[in-house]
C-alpha cells in the first residue's frame, strides 16, 4: 500500500478507537508562513488588530519602534494576566521573551525552551528570533529603525541592567531610547483585567516565628551596620513586602503576592499598595493609625514615585536598592548618584533565603503531605493508563485534586507540567485541550507539579514508564538520577556557591555525551514563590548557607521522543565531618520514590545505592504514618513496594563516586570560583 494509504488507515483506526489524540498527532501543529496563503494551526492567535492600534499610538508619539518585555513593574518571573502585554500583542504565552514592534514589522525573541510553542501560537505578523541577547535585539532595531529616530519603552518594565545594555548597544548608532510614562499596550488593550478586589490576609501565628516588627528591626540593623551608610531601603520585588509584613494576596496566579512597594527608613515605614484591600483588622495589625517607628503608613500604590522623589529631595539621605528587582522608573529619580546605594539583592531577599526554625519545620511537614498527593497520582496512573482512557490533562487535574484535599492546601504552586512522549521533550510544556496526548504504556511520562500550602511551597518532578523502556531511556534516566544523587549527597564548606556543584548534576550525562539545557535548581519559598531567588545553582545566586531550601533537578530531553527530569527539594543542613567544622550537605525533603523500572543499578556506585536506600527508608519513616493517618492503606502498600531496598551488589562503577565529587570541588577551588 502507498505511504498515504498507511496514513489514512492509521487515521481510520484511530477514529474507530476513539483516539482523537492520535488524530491530532498527524496534524501540522506549527505555522508555515512560507505557504500562500500561510498555514496557521488552530492554536495561533490573530494579532492584526492590536498591532494596527499599537502602531497608531506610536505614530502619535513619533516613535519608530516600541519594546514590550514579558514582565511587570516588579520584574517578576510569574506575572498576572493583566500584565501579560507581550502575550496580548503576540499570542505567545511563554514565560520568557521580548517583543518589538515597528511601523512595518513585528518580532519576538525567546529562548529554545519556547521555540516550538511560539511557532504554534503566533500568526505570520511576527518573526521569531532565536538569539535572545539584548545585543541581538539592538542589532535588529538598528537595521529596522531609521537613523536619528527614537525607540520607546515603558521604564517600569525595564531593569537597570536592561536599560544600560540597550543604551550601550544603541549609543553609537544615532538611535536613542525614549522613556514613555504611559504603557502603550495598555492604551489599546480594552478588555484588560482589573486588579483583584480580594482583601489581603495575614499569616496565622502558628506558621510564624518572627512577627513583622521583629523582621523590620532585623532589616534596620542591616541598614544601620552597612558601611556605605544608607538611610532608607526601597523594596520592589513582590515577595519582599509580603515576607516583611507576613501578608499574602492573590494578584499573581499560583503565587500569593500582591502589588506593593515598601520604603523603609530608620524612623518610618511607607507601604504602597491598593489600600481598599486592607481590612480594619489588617490596619490594626500594621499599626496604621499611629506615627511611631513601628507604625506602617499606608499609601496608594501609584504614588510610590512621588513619595520617593520627595524623600530623595531631602539633604543627607541615601536609598539602598537591590538592582535585580528595581525598575528603571524608580531608579531614574534617585539623583544625584550620591543618594543611591546598590547591591544585587536587597537585605530582605538574602535574609528571607535562610529559613528560621519554624519555617524549616513546617516546610518539611508540607512536603510530607504533598508526597501523599503525588503517591496517589502515581498509583492511580499505574492502574488507569493501561485502560487507555487517561490524558495529560486528566492526570494534571487528578494531582491538583489530590493536593486540594490535603491540610492547609492553597492550590497549585505553578501550572502542572504533565507531558507524555514527545511533549515531555519540551522542558516547560503544559497540556491544553488542543495538545493533550493520551497516556499509553508505550511512552515515558513526566509530571512536574507543586502545591501551595499555608505552611510551605512544594515542587517535585517524577518520570515514569508503564511499559518496557528502551535501553537508552533506562540509561538516560539512571544517569539523570545519578546527577540528582551526586549533588544531594555532596558535603561542602559553608559559603560554597551552587554554581560550583552544578556540574555534579551533569557529569554522569556528560560521560556519554548527553546534557540538558535548563538550570539545575532554584530556591523554594514558604507559601511563597516556587522559584525563590537568590538561592540556586546559577552564577548570580548567593552562597549556600544552613537553612536554605533549593530544588535539585537534572534532566535529559530527546527531541520529538521523550523527556526525563528528576526534581527534589532539599534543605541545606550542617554535617559533622572527621576533621573540619562548618560544613554542609543537602537533606532531601521531597518524599516520593523513583520509578524502579527505569533504574539500571549496574550504573550506580555503592555510595549512590547506599544513599538511595537511605532515602527510601526516610520515605517509609515519614510518609508511612501520614498515609496511615489519612486511611490510605492501598497507597501505603504501593509506597512500601516501591521503596524496597536495592541490592548493593548491583554496583559496577569502577571509580569511587566520592572521589570524583572531591575532585570536582577541588577543581572549582583551584579556579577561585568558590
Amino acid at each position: 500500500m502507498p505511504s498515504c494509504g498507511w496514513l489514512l488507515l492509521a487515521l481510520f483506526v484511530a477514529a474507530l478507537t476513539g483516539n482523537t489524540i492520535g488524530v491530532v498527532a498527524y496534524e501540522q501543529t506549527e505555522r508555515n508562513c512560507s505557504l500562500s496563503p500561510p498555514y496557521l494551526p488552530s492554536t495561533a492567535v490573530n494579532t492584526t488588530l492590536q498591532l494596527k492600534k499599537l502602531q497608531e499610538q506610536m505614530l502619535l508619539l513619533n516613535i519608530s519602534a516600541y519594546i514590550i518585555p514579558g514582565t511587570d513593574a516588579h520584574l517578576s518571573e510569574y506575572i498576572a494576566p493583566r500584565d501579560a502585554r507581550m502575550a496580548f500583542m503576540t499570542g505567545f504565552t511563554g514565560s520568557a521573551g521580548t517583543a518589538v514592534v515597528t511601523q512595518t514589522k513585528a518580532a519576538l525573541w525567546t529562548d529554545s525552551r519556547y521555540w516550538v510553542q511560539a511557532e504554534r501560537q503566533m500568526d505570520c505578523n511576527w518573526e521569531l528570533e532565536k538569539d535572545v541577547s539584548i545585543s541581538s535585539i539592538a542589532e535588529w532595531l538598528i537595521s529596522e529603525v531609521p537613523s536619528g529616530d527614537e525607540i520607546g519603552f515603558d521604564p517600569f518594565l525595564f531593569s537597570l541592567k536592561t536599560h544600560e545594555d540597550y543604551r550601550i548597544n544603541l549609543e553609537s548608532s544615532n538611535r536613542s531610547l525614549k522613556s514613555v510614562p504611559v504603557n502603550l499596550v495598555d492604551q489599546v488593550w480594552k478588555d484588560r483585567e482589573p486588579i483583584s478586589s480580594h482583601n489581603l490576609t495575614r499569616l496565622p501565628d502558628r506558621v510564624i516565628q518572627r512577627p513583622w516588627q521583629k523582621k523590620v528591626m532585623q532589616i534596620r540593623d542591616q541598614i544601620r551596620d552597612n558601611p556605605y551608610e544608607p538611610t532608607a531601603l526601597l523594596l520592589s520585588a513582590l515577595d519582599e513586602t509580603a515576607w516583611l509584613f507576613n501578608l499574602r494576596g492573590n494578584d499573581i496566579p499560583y503565587n500569593p503576592f500582591f502589588y506593593s512597594y515598601t520604603l523603609l527608613t530608620m524612623d518610618e515605614i511607607w507601604l504602597f499598595l491598593h489600600t481598599d484591600r486592607m481590612t480594619d483588622e489588617l490596619r490594626v495589625y500594621l499599626n496604621a493609625s499611629c506615627n511611631g517607628s513601628l507604625c506602617v503608613q499606608l499609601k496608594s500604590y501609584d504614588t510610590v514615585r512621588d513619595y520617593l522623589k520627595k524623600y530623595v529631595a531631602q539633604p543627607r539621605v541615601k536609598v539602598w536598592i537591590g538592582t535585580e528587582y528595581t525598575n528603571y522608573a524608580l531608579y531614574e529619580i534617585i539623583t544625584p548618584e550620591e543618594k543611591l546605594m546598590t547591591s544585587s539583592y536587597s537585605p530582605v531577599l538574602t535574609t528571607k533565603a535562610v529559613k528560621d526554625d519554624t519555617e524549616q519545620r513546617i516546610l518539611r511537614d508540607a512536603h510530607v503531605r504533598d508526597a501523599v498527593a503525588v503517591i496517589q497520582l502515581l498509583m492511580w496512573l499505574e492502574k488507569a493508563v493501561p485502560e487507555g482512557k487517561e490524558t495529560e490533562l486528566t492526570a494534571a487535574d487528578y494531582v491538583n485534586k489530590c493536593r486540594s484535599k490535603q491540610k492547609d492546601s492553597r492550590g497549585p504552586s505553578f501550572e502542572t507540567i504533565s507531558a507524555s512522549g514527545p511533549n515531555a521533550a519540551l522542558a516547560h510544556y503544559s497540556p491544553s485541550e488542543e495538545s493533550s496526548r493520551r497516556l499509553t504504556v508505550d511512552e515515558m511520562y513526566l509530571v512536574d507539579s507543586g502545591g501551595q500550602y499555608l505552611d510551605g511551597t512544594t515542587d517535585i518532578t517524577r518520570t515514569v514508564h508503564w511499559g518496557t523502556p528502551t535501553a537508552m531511556q533506562k540509561e538516560a534516566f539512571t544517569r539523570v538520577l545519578m546527577g540528582n544523587i551526586e549533588i544531594s549527597r555532596t558535603i561542602f564548606p559553608s559559603g560554597t556557591r551552587g554554581v560550583n556543584m552544578e556540574m555534579l548534576g551533569r557529569r554522569a550525562l556528560w560521560e556519554v555525551g548527553l546534557n540538558y539545557g535548563h538550570g539545575t535548581g532554584h530556591g523554594v519559598g514558604n507559601y511563597f514563590g516556587v522559584h525563590e531567588w537568590p538561592v540556586g545553582f546559577q552564577g548570580n545566586n548567593i552562597p549556600f548557607r544552613n537553612g536554605m531550601f533549593t530544588s535539585i533537578e537534572p534532566g535529559y530531553y530527546k527531541e520529538n521522543d521523550f523527556g526525563i527530569r528528576i526534581e527534589d527539594v532539599a534543605v541545606i543542613v550542617p554535617v559533622h565531618t572527621k576533621y573540619g567544622h562548618n560544613y554542609l550537605t543537602f537533606d532531601t525533603v521531597s518524599l516520593v520514590p523513583y520509578d524502579r523500572k527505569l533504574i539500571d543499578t549496574s550504573l550506580l556506585s555503592s555510595e549512590q545505592l547506599h544513599w538511595l536506600n537511605k532515602y527510601y527508608e526516610t520515605i517509609r519513616r515519614l510518609v508511612g504514618p501520614e498515609l496511615d493517618k489519612q486511611g490510605l492503606h492501598e497507597e501505603k502498600d504501593w509506597m512500601l513496594k516501591h521503596t524496597e531496598s536495592f541490592m548493593m551488589s548491583g554496583s559496577s562503577v569502577s571509580v569511587c563516586s566520592s572521589s570524583l565529587t572531591f575532585i570536582a570541588l577541588a577543581v572549582a577551588l583551584l579556579h577561585n570560583i568558590i
